[in-house]
């Protein structure tokens, strides 16, 4: 079988999507079929193009048995409606172009968060005439109101329209999450079509490790001491600012840190906001390659999940409870009530605190911090869950989904 898979973000970005897609599309390859990925030149969440690549009309790269081909876009930060719906609307044309050229598909798989990849990959599937799948990693564009990038507008409800039709155009559609599927079914989308492949951890190169990398601890200043890490995007969803007043209250303990690791839009404002209540109890790195982040994880004490207080973030799961999983680390969760909460608490992995509460939160760490004995369960609790989430099973579960869809 011959996958063509559209996604925004692949490798070398080292977020959500383009870790998930990179996976999955290398189990696929292990098993045997050919898979074709286009993407943009990797930029996220920046928008500088990463060395070694070029912003070029038509690149070709073998990564892993994989074919990638990347393709010209309108590249920006990952911020500002405007020019990021330039953005996608740059990579639906030219991955559509780029599409036409790719011989002998089965299959058409398109990714969200946006929309737009999605109309390319449904606009190639019909010229194809090969089944298309919408992977739907989120409830786009509901998640721009929710963190408040733009408020109800004709041009959201006009980007509703564009939703619904995806959705009953799709032959399949592959969510994220239970709680998507359950939303889908509501509006009108028909059940027997929605199928469920959450994130998950790749167990080969996520594993517990005994101590920290110690080049990263001592030149971070993090020897001996308990860190709390927030490890991964810095965007407007996930109320980092919450963190930061956190590390404030606890800045008196000599011995706690808290550790920033990552990109994005907020990543200048809160350090900002560090600098501004000149914090040395807070330590900041850069987005680091995708190959560092074991080394990155080693350093945590305690994973923190983070995300805004609203009603649509209930519906998500963080994929850096996986990742935290795949490391033996306890996270605290500083969430809505919903189905990532309910996966900490079934797997006794992690504690849940109401989100955007900066004195709570320092509680439960100051609990962890003086609790060792709760702390180590926790740690052997994570580490055991992970299985449930091996990157591996669940690129095989939505590999067979393909299968009946392309077999039938």
């Amino acid at each position: 079988m011959h996958i063509l898979f559209l996604t925004d973000n692949f490798p070398p970005e080292g977020n959500a999507p383009a870790t998930r897609t990179y996976e999955h599309a290398k189990e696929w390859v292990r098993q045997g079929h050919k898979v074709t990925v286009i993407t943009g030149a990797p930029n996220f969440p920046e928008g500088h193009v990463f060395d070694g690549y070029k912003n070029n009309w038509y690149q070709k790269e073998s990564m892993d048995g994989i074919e990638v081909r990347r393709v010209k876009t309108y590249i920006t930060a990952n911020e500002g409606f405007v020019k990021r719906i330039l953005d996608f609307l740059s990579f639906m044309f030219t991955s559509f172009i780029a599409g036409f050229f790719i011989k002998k598909v089965d299959l058409v798989v398109a990714t969200s968060p946006q929309f737009f990849t999605a109309v390319s990959g449904w606009a190639l599937s019909g010229l194809r005439r090969k089944p298309f799948v919408f992977e739907l990693r989120d409830i786009w564009p509901a998640s721009i109101t929710a963190v408040g990038a733009m408020k109800k507008s004709l041009a959201i409800k006009y980007l509703e329209k564009l939703e619904m039709f995806l959705y009953k155009r799709a032959d399949m559609i592959i969510s994220v999450t239970n709680s998507f599927k359950k939303e889908l079914i509501e509006r009108g989308v028909v059940a027997d079509k929605i199928e469920v492949v959450l994130n998950g951890v790749d167990l080969a190169q996520y594993s517990p490790v005994e101590e920290k990398e110690i080049f990263l601890a001592e030149s971070n200043n993090l020897v001996g001491k308990f860190v709390i890490g927030y490890v991964g995007t810095h965007g407007m969803a996930h109320a980092l600012e919450t963190v930061v007043s956190a590390a404030e209250i606890l800045k008196k303990y000599e011995d706690i840190r808290f550790l920033f690791a990552g990109g994005g839009a907020a990543k200048p404002m809160i350090e900002q906001l560090i600098h501004n209540k000149n914090l040395t109890n807070v330590v900041s790195l850069a987005r680091q390659p995708k190959s560092q982040m074991p080394s990155v994880w080693s350093l945590c004490d305690v994973s923190l999940i983070s995300l805004k207080d609203a009603t649509l973030f209930k519906t998500v799961i963080p994929s850096k409870i996986f990742e935290s999983m795949g490391m033996g680390i306890p996270m605290i969760a500083s969430i809505p009530t919903g189905e990532a909460s309910a996966i900490l608490k079934r797997t006794k992995s992690g504690v849940v605190v109401t989100p955007e509460s900066p004195e709570l939160l320092a509680q439960e760490i100051l609990k962890l911090y003086s609790n060792k004995q709760e702390l180590m369960t926790l740690s052997k609790n994570s580490a055991t869950a992970a299985t449930q989430f091996s990157r591996a099973k669940l690129a095989k579960s939505m590999l067979d989904k393909f299968e009946v869809l392309v077999f039938k």
